[in-house]
């Protein structure tokens, strides 16, 4: 049996070019900590060990990483020294050990399984990534020989030979298990910057007659994630890789580019999305739903044949059932709509159970906070409420009950009652005219005031 693979995410960088009071690894790609990605990523592989290293007092990166291990590399020493650090969560571990980034979050489970494959079946005692770039002057070059890695050689250092190689290095790397620690402990740091360069294992590595090798994978993988700009381009090339996705699923998108997708998002085959459309993390949208233009969706279940918006909000905490209707500038925050329910237009529905094959008119408001806490509006099943209703929880519309509309409820709603909840309309014949000209007289006597 192959002994499993180790992870280490070095995630102790600054990250002083994000310019963010936010640690770099938790600025978002997809609704997810950019770390996210890098775990979620590595837990596919079923490695026996995930260890994180991060910078001293970096307390929400750490969390960041639970329940997995963390190690503090307590001074910015380099990526060798941080690896370095790690070695006290690996004891014991005898099989890969594959060191990734955490500000590299695009890499793919399926090339780092290549890497750790081509590693077993060379018996290498250290593999790399790399790409071949069409600019690959920012990057450290891979030198290979023979189908064997000599040395990584960084830009600035790379002689006119080693500066025409395209072969670049993307820093990630699996080291045999059994050889990590001397292969580390074996590093230097008489260089300018007094550092510990991971880099110089490999040549270390063939120095004591072991093999190493570099696999090729997809520069787009590798793209780093430094500041704000380079955020932007990994999350449009994460975006492209989840629409790919749900298309490739069944989903239909009328403008696939406008849809905006968490990383946990999850569209059943025959969804079908209308353009300009935000997926918040947390949603799960059934068979045959639609999802019409300008909708913001997040932390709900949506059901089968559902249609939603267009111009809805649904917000975190709400499920909506089977062939519910959610119309034009409807919102919903932590509210449950049963199946067949109905708002279409224009409505506020907080804190809310809506049952089955209920009727929301348009303006209906489920008035949910007092200026203290949040309270719960319950609709029963088969219930009407009345356009420009206004539900004032806690309270309870019993099933089949009628609100009519323009009432302001405050009582519980037994099943079946029609409730009234509104001022007696009083209409005064002929007296529109006095009205008019009463106004009018006011209106010019504020205009007189103002000029003078």
């Amino acid at each position: 049996m192959k002994p499993p693979v180790a992870v280490v995410v070095l995630a102790a960088g600054a990250g002083t070019r994000m310019k963010s009071a936010l640690p770099k690894v938790l600025h978002a790609l997809a609704g997810w900590p950019m770390v996210r990605h890098v775990l979620e990523t590595a837990r596919r592989l079923k490695p026996a060990r995930i260890v994180g290293v991060v910078a001293p007092g970096a307390r929400a990166v750490e969390a960041a990483f639970a329940p997995h291990r963390t190690a503090v590399q307590r001074r910015p020493l380099g990526t060798g020294h941080a690896a370095k650090t790690a070695l006290g969560a690996l004891a014991g571990h005898r099989g890969p050990v594959l060191v990734v980034f955490a500000d590299a979050p695009l890499i793919t489970t399926a090339t780092m399984s290549r890497l750790v494959a081509a590693c077993r079946q060379a018996k290498a005692a250290v593999g790399v990534l790399g790409f071949v770039s069409r600019d690959p002057t920012p990057y450290g070059r891979l030198i290979v020989r023979d189908g064997l890695l000599e040395k990584i050689v960084e830009s600035r250092d790379a002689d006119e030979a080693e500066k025409k190689v395209e072969f670049c290095n993307s820093g990630v790397m699996c080291i045999d298990g059994a050889l990590i620690g001397t292969l580390l402990g074996a590093i230097r740091n008489d260089n300018i910057k007094r550092e510990f360069y991971l880099t110089d294992i490999v040549a270390i590595a063939r120095a004591a007659g072991h093999v190493a090798i570099a696999v090729e994978g997809d520069e787009e993988e590798f793209q780093g994630v430094n500041s704000r700009a380079e955020l932007v381009v990994a999350e449009k090339v994460l975006q492209r890789r989840l629409r790919a996705a749900a298309l490739e699923a069944g989903v239909g998108m009328t403008d696939p580019d406008t849809v905006w997708l968490a990383a946990d998002t999850r569209l059943a085959a025959d969804v079908a999305i209308g353009p300009n459309v935000r997926f918040g993390p947390g949603v799960s949208v059934g068979a045959g739903s639609e999802i019409k233009a300008f909708c913001d969706i997040e932390g709900v279940r949506i059901g089968r044949n559902t249609i939603i918006g267009p111009f809805a909000r649904i917000r975190p905490g709400s499920d909506v059932a089977d062939q519910v209707h959610i119309g034009n500038f409807v919102e919903l925050k932590a509210t449950r709509m049963g199946r067949g329910a109905k708002a279409n237009h224009l409505a506020y529905l907080g804190d809310s159970d809506v049952g089955a094959a209920s009727n929301i008119g348009a303006g209906t408001i489920a008035v949910n906070y007092d200026g203290y806490g949040k309270w719960r509006t319950v609709v029963g099943a088969e219930a009407f409420v009345g356009s420009n209703s206004s539900l004032v929880a806690p309270v309870r519309v019993g099933r089949g009950a009628n609100v009519t509309a323009g009432s302001v409820i405050t009582e519980d709603v037994p099943a079946g009652a029609v409730a009234f909840g509104r001022a007696r309309q009083v209409t005064k014949k002929r007296r529109a005219g006095a009205l008019r000209a009463k106004l009018k007289a006011r209106a010019a006597a504020a205009k007189r005031a103002k000029k003078k």
